[in-house]
């Protein structure tokens, strides 16, 4: 069986990539399967573990650390770590399914750099960091500081744009929906 191929999905917080994401997860044609990452920090709102993430403890995560059981990851906040863990990734490529990844931006980059001809990698850029401020309060699920937080780390992750494969600006949603089903199936038909 044809092993599957990795299509990456980066972006600071509130750009969209989520939704782009699920989206493309229910078009059965492109043979996606979600790659689960890990992280530390508390389950928000309505995520469970298992589908969204694999939860666990920051204690844990790095124990996994040491036994080198990450493709990569991140300390992405203080004491909130994330990560992809390599048997999820081979798991899925077993199959034959085409991993999709919902994934920070620099840990993007690392899976780009570990399978470079098998890895789409698509930055979503958000219209401006004022309407991406606008998402994220509109969330409802974080406080003050965290959104400061997010909106001055997304000014660092947008200095990576250019060294995805392709820039998608989220200014419209449905267009933005489009234009990436369009990129995702060219590249995996080819």
């Amino acid at each position: 069986m044809k092993k599957g191929k990795l299509i990456v999905f980066s972006a600071p917080s509130g750009s969209g990539k989520t939704t782009i994401v699920r989206h493309l997860l229910e078009k059965p044609e492109l043979n996606l399967a979600f790659s689960i990452s890990a992280t530390s920090r508390k389950i928000r709102g309505t995520e469970e573990h298992g589908k969204d993430y694999y939860f666990i403890s920051p204690k844990k995560f790095q124990k996994f650390i040491k036994k080198e059981k990450f493709i990569e990851f991140e300390e992405v906040y203080k004491d909130n770590f994330y990560g992809t863990l390599k048997k999820e990734i081979k798991r899925l490529r077993k199959e034959g399914k085409n991993v999709i990844f919902d994934i920070d931006v620099i840990g993007g980059l690392n899976i780009k750099n570990h399978f470079p001809k098998k890895t789409l990698a698509i930055f979503v850029k958000p219209p401006s960091l004022e309407e991406m401020e606008r998402r994220l309060r509109n969330r409802q699920t974080d406080s003050e500081e965290k959104i400061k937080e997010r909106v001055a780390k997304a000014n660092h992750e947008m200095q990576f744009a250019d060294k995805f494969d392709v820039i998608l600006v989220n200014d419209n949603l449905e267009e933005a929906k489009e234009k990436a089903y369009k990129l995702v199936k060219e590249f995996i038909e080819k």
